[in-house]
């Protein structure tokens, strides 16, 4: 296999009916088809498919079998894939026909492996609906034992309990102009990011906090049973949700209990403190973390204006080791589109920060769904409104989505800027596949003293592969860059250059672009 390439989707988006304001038109496993799985791997060279939103979760709609969970504790009309109601389901409106919804989500998962690539899914540790258990089976053998059934509500507090209570005090919901008081709940639940009875707006009010210790419970027990059931079908890996807000001591021990029966499956963190990468590879377990508050927040600095290229060399030194290990990206559905307003304003801006997230360094890459084209998240969906992200909770066709959907199975449909967009993608993502178990050698250090060279505002690097080696040299600024770049002996020790010398080349780089020459 070659470089790990992800490509997360929101299957409710993927395929949905023009103008979509509703399940019956949404997105359905149907529509992740032959011809866009594909796409995704001729084309993008995606090799591992992140479909987000697939574990069933709290919606505004009822199905046959399958009802709707109170509309003031669900986000949107759609709801959060992060307000889980049972681990052991997946979404009824995803399915043409809702009772058959395992058996279409079966379908999918070989098709998908057919095309020959594998499948993520999300593992949410942290937090589960407020109406977790109450619409619908929640356990393997058909039992209705939800979580908290056998728990001691008149504590805060105990080992024991799946949750944490406020024993006495309602809950106090923060959605305005309505009358809360049609939700009920005492002892009121503690939410899945702040301990009170009363989160406000910006908490995730829709969930309820688990309870773990830091020593082994039933509740560990319980949630390695959720992730063995998933491996059994065929699932390749786990995109593991904010799980800092978990014991470490329970990854540790959920990974290795997985991986003696599933030794390939591979787990991703959503972690966001760098001072705890190295733990949560070596002691821990994960095969791949998040890597936001690394090189994501450098390019976005840079983006910004307030950041420099010099941060892109600091970061990987840091990292050392690690690096290979780090998941990269430019965009997922927490962070705002590259495209919008937000960030960097403009898909054609694009060039130099993909360039450095995807080839300088062997680690893999995700891409987030309509990325390639540009997506802006500029549509004002619903609950989330117009902030630049793409919405994660009401139905909704995404323009640039319906296109792209359109393009891969008619070849039209595309507007010139999102064609100009996904050929930049596809070029870039030709280069990493054609350098396949290479290295990278940084030359931004060497060169600060080079002419035409702004360390701030300009990056160089080499990268191998297969025999080949190419300088690749990103320009973060709005100028045209004529430079002249030195590639330093040990550079051309380390990469296997055909040379005997350190050597220079001039290059010239359009602004916001990045540049690929053979050496």
């Amino acid at each position: 296999m070659g470089k790990m390439i992800v490509y997360q989707m929101l299957p409710r988006l993927w395929g949905a009916k023009e103008g979509c304001r509703s399940a019956a038109d949404c997105g359905k496993f149907s529509c992740i088809d032959e011809r866009t799985l594909t796409y995704l791997r001729d084309e993008l060279k995606v090799t591992h498919l992140w479909y987000t939103g697939i574990i069933r979760h709290a919606t505004t709609v009822s199905f046959d079998g399958c009802p709707a969970s109170n509309p003031l504790v669900v986000k949107g009309a759609a709801g959060s894939p992060y307000a889980i109601t049972d681990y052991y389901d997946v979404n009824p409106y995803l399915a043409d026909n809702p009772r058959e919804r395992m058996a279409e989500f079966e379908s999918l998962l070989k098709r998908t492996h057919d095309a020959g690539l594998k499948v993520l899914v999300d593992f949410v540790p942290n937090h589960v609906s407020r109406e977790y258990g109450k619409v619908g089976l929640v356990d393997t053998d058909g039992n209705k034992r939800p979580l908290g059934f056998a728990d001691d509500c008149t504590m805060h507090w105990k080992p024991e309990n799946d949750f944490y209570y406020y024993p006495g005090q309602n809950l106090d919901l923060p959605v305005a102009g309505v009358m809360t008081d049609n939700y009920y709940e005492n002892p009121a639940k503690a939410s899945g990011n702040c301990f009170s009875p009363a989160p406000g707006i910006n908490d995730w009010y829709e969930t309820i906090r688990l309870n773990y210790c830091d020593f082994h419970t039933s509740t560990w027990d319980r949630m390695l049973d959720i992730v063995l059931y998933w491996c059994r079908k065929g699932v390749d890996g786990f995109r593991c949700d904010m799980v800092e807000m978990v014991p470490w001591q329970f990854m540790e021990w959920l990974i290795a209990r997985v991986k003696e029966k599933f030794p390939d499956v591979i787990f991703i963190a959503e972690v966001y403190q760098k001072d705890l990468y190295r733990h949560y590879v070596e002691t821990v377990g994960f095969d791949y973390l998040y890597d936001k508050s690394g090189l994501y927040d450098t390019l976005r600095g840079i983006a910004a204006g307030h950041g420099s290229a010099r941060g892109i060399t600091w970061n990987w030194q840091v990292q050392g080791n690690l690096q290979p290990r780090m998941l990269n990206f430019l965009e997922n559905h927490d962070e705002q589109r590259f495209a919008s307003p937000y960030f960097g304003h403009d898909p054609a801006r694009s060039g130099s920060y993909l360039c450095t997230s995807l080839l300088f360094n062997t680690a893999p890459f995700m891409i987030y769904f309509g990325e390639e084209v540009g997506e802006p998240g500029m549509d004002s969906e619903g609950f989330s409104g117009m902030d630049g992200r793409t919405t994660i909770f009401d139905w909704w066709s995404v323009g640039s989505l319906t296109r792209l959907y359109s393009h891969i199975h008619t070849g039209t449909g595309l507007l010139e800027k999102e064609t100009a967009t996904l050929e930049l993608f596809k070029k870039a993502l030709g280069i990493a596949a054609d350098t396949i178990g290479g290295k990278t050698f940084d030359l931004g250090y060497c060169n600060h003293g080079s002419q035409g060279f702004d360390p701030d505002r300009h990056f160089a690097f080499l990268r191998g592969g297969h025999g080949k080696v190419f300088i690749l040299v990103a320009n973060f600024s709005q100028d045209d860059a004529d430079l002249r770049i030195v590639i330093p002996e040990e550079a051309v020790l380390f990469m296997g250059i055909k040379k005997t010398e350190a050597f220079a080349l001039n290059v010239s780089v359009r602004p916001n672009g990045y540049t690929v020459l053979p050496v």
